[in-house]
């Protein structure tokens, strides 16, 4: 199964869902989800996700293209497309271990700084798997690895075994000017994601396994998960109205 292309089709092919201060309007361009001004007590949230939750598997392609109202420094809260599996958030009521394969933005106090030397927060290509056995076996030791991270040599010694546990790669992509349209392109294949923009390539790493469902977001939460032992969940007050457009969705699945 493939959605279609073409503004008139693909729109048809996604479920729209919207929470508090947010809303989906169709533009000339295609959807735009807008977050409204709110404050912190409310989540809002506008989201288009796949008609068949959790049926998303490799191999296959996703190719959107978009454009944010505000560029990376001036965004809030969490926003981004491509695949998980709803394994944390403030509408989830059981979490579970994260796993994805998107393009993912965490504007601050957003901080949940996966892969060495990549920050915390920003806009990014990226892929995590929390649910390998190497991750529920170190999950004893977190206490103690919470502590040693604390030292920065220790932390660049043993944060790599971690960040194999949990199946995590990222790439910075703060540079691009989240302004104009791009054309964002993930191919996941059996273990492997390769993911492009406008045409180049800008990460290959080992990707998990479906299903996983098709999720494309604005919302003002945000969370904070440090190596060092910061954690926080909650949501953030937002003062002005910020918006995700999106121009147009292609699934391509192959076999």
């Amino acid at each position: 199964m493939s959605l279609p292309t073409g503004a008139s089709d693909w729109t048809n092919s996604l479920h729209p869902l919207h929470l508090g201060e947010a809303r989906i309007e169709r533009t000339d361009a295609g959807l735009r989800l807008i977050r409204l001004p709110s404050t912190a007590a409310i989540y809002s949230d506008a989201e288009l996700l796949g008609r068949e939750p959790n049926r998303w598997r490799p191999p296959l392609s996703l190719i959107v293209r978009a454009r944010f109202s505000h560029p990376v420094e001036w965004l809030r809260g969490t926003a981004g497309f491509g695949f998980w599996n709803a394994g944390i958030g403030p509408t989830v009521r059981r979490p579970r271990p994260p796993r994805a394969v998107w393009f993912f933005f965490g504007g601050p106090p957003f901080d949940v700084p996966l892969a060495l030397g990549v920050p915390g927060y920003g806009f990014k290509a990226a892929v995590l798997d929390a649910q390998r056995l190497l991750f529920f076996a170190l999950l004893p030791f977190a206490p103690l690895g919470f502590l040693l991270m604390r030292q920065p040599t220790l932390y660049r010694w043993f944060w790599p075994i971690v960040q194999t546990a949990i199946g995590v790669a990222e790439v910075d992509l703060s540079e691009l000017d989240l302004t104009a349209t791009h054309s964002y392109r993930l191919d996941w294949r059996d273990g492997t994601a390769t993911f492009g923009v406008d045409g180049q390539e800008v990460m290959t790493a080992p990707a998990p396994a479906g299903p996983l469902e098709l999720v494309i977001w604005i919302d003002n939460s945000y969370a904070i998960a440090t190596p060092q032992g910061r954690f926080s969940l909650g949501l953030v007050a937002a003062s002005e109205t910020q918006w995700l457009e999106i121009e147009n969705v292609e699934v391509r699945v192959e076999g």
